[in-house]
């Protein structure tokens, strides 16, 4: 059988993409070849991070800018050596203050001639210096039966303990009772429930309660040796 003669047409078409072929490889570079025939066949593409609609941008957010003419928040408020939560309530903000209740804080606002609902951070310099003074003086202001320090032990005063004094009156009262031997000093010292709470079942952390299992261990151990000492004795 004689072979079919391709036309002359198509001979020409492969003739002129083998050039083109040719050309294209001279006129790029060795680099970019290389990099191509990495990707080829493995069909990865290059995914362009688009920004998702209201997304976080990167950064630190700021805080709302004040309006014009409106004085700016303090965001901390000192009072009686105590740092106080500028965007909280006067009422709520003075019982950051150790020894200080939510009534009393109130008690303080008003005797102050403050609104309690007002926001601490606004408040001019001389309300601040208002309700310091009447801080200072809470003995005054407050009935006895409200104070934390009624029928002082050494005194005999009622007064109110305020900030760093609470922990330091407290740790006086458990020495006192410690050194007195009375019956929550003791219990305080061994580390146990002071308030009438069973510990048959709960209050197990820190020092044990009862008999521990290796002191019961070292005890049959030693009855034990005892026991052999005994015979060993006899037999002879």
């Amino acid at each position: 059988m004689a072979k079919k003669e391709e036309p002359k047409e198509v001979k020409v078409t492969k003739e002129a993409a083998q050039e083109k072929k040719e050309v294209t490889k001279k006129e790029v570079p060795q680099e970019t070849r290389k990099e191509e025939k990495k990707h080829e066949g493995k069909g990865e593409k290059e995914h362009i991070k688009k920004e998702r609609k209201g997304a976080p941008k990167e950064g630190k957010k700021e805080g709302p800018a004040p309006k014009e003419g409106e004085p700016e928040i303090k965001h901390i408020v000192r009072i009686a050596d105590t740092d106080l939560e500028g965007k909280r309530s006067v009422q709520y903000a003075l019982t950051g203050i150790k020894g200080i209740s939510r009534r009393i804080a109130k008690i303080l606002a008003v005797n102050a001639g403050l609104n309690p609902y007002a926001t601490m951070g606004y408040l001019d310099d001389t309300d601040i210096e208002k309700l310091q003074s009447s801080v200072d003086s809470i003995q005054s202001i407050i009935p006895y039966w409200m104070m934390n320090k009624q029928n002082d032990y050494l005194t005999g005063d009622d007064r109110n303990v305020i900030g760093t004094d609470v922990l330091l009156s407290v740790n006086e009262d458990i020495n006192l009772m410690k050194k007195i031997r009375s019956y929550k000093g003791v219990r305080h010292e061994r580390g146990l429930k002071v308030r009438g709470q069973r510990t048959r079942s709960t209050g197990r952390k820190g020092r044990t309660v009862g008999v521990t299992r290796a002191a019961i261990a070292a005890k049959a151990a030693a009855a034990k040796e005892g026991e052999k000492k005994e015979e060993k004795g006899a037999g002879k």
